[in-house]
């Protein structure tokens, strides 16, 4: 093939890309396949359920390391990987012990009526 004709064919390849792909830019933002099921997982490990398996496993494992006497190393790893599994599904209760409570979009300054420092341009 002439360098000429891959030349062309590249030309035409790039040309029917970029048609291809203007429908896909201008849909409407459409949410991502694993959005779903990662937002239903979210829920489930933020939700009541979570937050009392998580108490329950803090407590069992806090329990069974100070009163559960000489524990082979197996068990005591256990122990450990439940309260650490435990602290993970109650964190944002912890977090939310000490007052916070997440992240937060702040409002513009037009909507509580203030301003602008500076003029907008145009």
């Amino acid at each position: 093939m002439s360098s000429n004709k891959a030349f062309t064919l590249l030309l035409g390849l790039a040309a029917a890309s970029l048609v291809m792909i203007e429908p896909a830019l201008a849909s409407g933002g459409g949410g991502l396949p694993w959005e779903g099921p990662l937002e239903q997982i979210q829920e489930s490990i933020t939700g009541p359920v979570a937050g009392a398996i998580a108490l329950a496993a803090v407590a069992i494992a806090g329990g069974m390391l100070i009163f559960g006497g000489e524990l082979n190393d197996f068990a005591r790893r256990l122990c450990y990987i439940v309260l650490v599994a435990g602290i993970l599904l109650g964190a944002t209760q912890i977090v939310g012990l000490f007052g916070s409570s997440g992240s937060s979009i702040g409002v513009p300054r037009e909507a509580h009526g203030h301003t602008p420092a500076v003029a907008p341009h145009g």
